[in-house]
């Protein structure tokens, strides 16, 4: 990890993306992987820097950035993916979740991490359900 003039974290990587292609049967024939440059910055390049290691499967989320610059009199041009969000691909990686409550946020207390993420939760008992309305 490097960091900008401005004192930013930067992350850069060289990444492999694997490629497949399905057979009329339905099973799938690996092909050989892709290579690109990947780059982070900010808590996305801390965070990748801190929790990712080479040969890990991830999922990233950003864009595509095309750049030129000028090398011994000859333009170089290239592109890069500039990932915003970064993270172990679930569906790839076994691991464990933290969840323990961070604090009180917004004068509410952190939610109980006890009920699984899925459940529904506890309705109240008392009175009639009023409607509700979320942004």
């Amino acid at each position: 990890m490097t960091y900008t003039e401005n004192g930013d974290a930067r992350l850069f990587v060289k990444v492999g993306k694997e490629h497949f292609r399905q057979e009329q049967d339905g099973s799938f024939t690996e092909l050989e992987p892709t290579f690109h440059n990947l780059v982070a910055f900010k808590a996305a390049a801390e965070q990748g820097h801190a929790r990712l290691s080479k040969g890990d499967r991830f999922i990233a989320e950003g864009f595509v950035r095309e750049y030129t610059y000028e090398r011994d009199g000859q333009t170089i041009e290239g592109e890069e993916f500039t990932a915003r969000r970064i993270g172990h691909d679930m569906a790839r990686t076994r691991y464990e979740v933290d969840r323990t409550p961070r604090g009180k946020t917004a004068g509410r207390e952190a939610v109980s991490r006890d009920a699984s993420a899925f459940d529904l939760p506890a309705q109240s008992r008392s009175g009639a359900a009023s409607p509700g309305m979320g942004i």
